[in-house]
């Protein structure tokens, strides 16, 4: 249950119920077609009907759910290409990022990616997933302020939130898998090549749409859909 206290006050309620259902939706526990019943929610969230409401208008721009009339909100159809093309937009927006910070990179810089991905790694060999998406937070936000491009960094930010934080985490080989090929960026970095730092975190981000993929495949997101659309009944 989510409680007022901890998610805050009401403006930031909706928010905050807006990405616990994007999380659910990207992981697979919601499912396409599945209805999103607001008194259900509520009391399982243990707020009001209202907060729930306007989170779900929300997340009916952004694409996530689809309104029917006299029915409800209903989860939207999900495609392995739709997961690809939103990797796809968040790796092309990163990379180039990651390649204007290689122009720009300080020593100082440098040195907070390289503590960051030290205690990254610490954070993997202890097991703790919590820390290790903290750190990877930390290691891509350095890299994408380096860049000073303010612009170009806010739209990250709106790609980016269609696939929560906490999700990485849920994602069995993830961890191991950041960590190396974040080795591969900080070298890029550290010799100021701009080619290979967009490619090396072109790679990174479109490695982690696969590993989703894979995750919700094993889900059984679309294990009776050949073409890998979930269509709402």
């Amino acid at each position: 249950m989510i409680s007022q206290r901890a998610i805050g006050i009401r403006p930031q309620l909706s928010d905050e119920v807006a990405a616990r259902l994007r999380e659910q939706i990207m992981d697979g526990r919601v499912r396409p077609g599945e209805y999103l019943r607001l008194e259900r929610l509520a009391a399982e969230f243990g707020i009001s009907v209202t907060p729930v409401r306007e989170a779900l208008q929300s997340l009916r721009s952004q694409g996530f759910v689809q309104l029917e009339p006299r029915r409800g909100f209903v989860v939207a159809p999900l495609s392995r290409q739709d997961v690809k093309d939103l990797f796809w937009v968040q790796a092309d927006i990163a990379a180039e990022l990651t390649a204007r910070s290689a122009a720009t990179m300080t020593t100082g810089t440098l040195r907070e990616l390289s503590a960051i991905q030290h205690a990254m790694g610490q954070a993997v060999r202890s097991g703790r997933i919590d820390l290790v998406e903290e750190h990877n937070h930390g290691f891509h936000r350095c890299i994408n302020l380096a860049a000073c491009s303010a612009k170009l960094a806010w739209s990250l930010g709106s790609v980016a939130r269609y696939v929560p934080r906490g999700l990485y985490g849920r994602l069995p080989d993830w961890p191991r898998t950041a960590l190396d090929d974040h080795e591969r960026v900080l070298a890029a970095l550290r010799k100021a090549d701009p080619d290979e730092a967009r490619t090396a975190m072109r790679t990174h981000i479109v490695r982690a749409g696969e590993l989703l993929i894979a995750h919700l495949e094993r889900q059984g997101l679309w294990n009776d859909t050949p073409d890998g659309y979930h269509q709402a009944p």
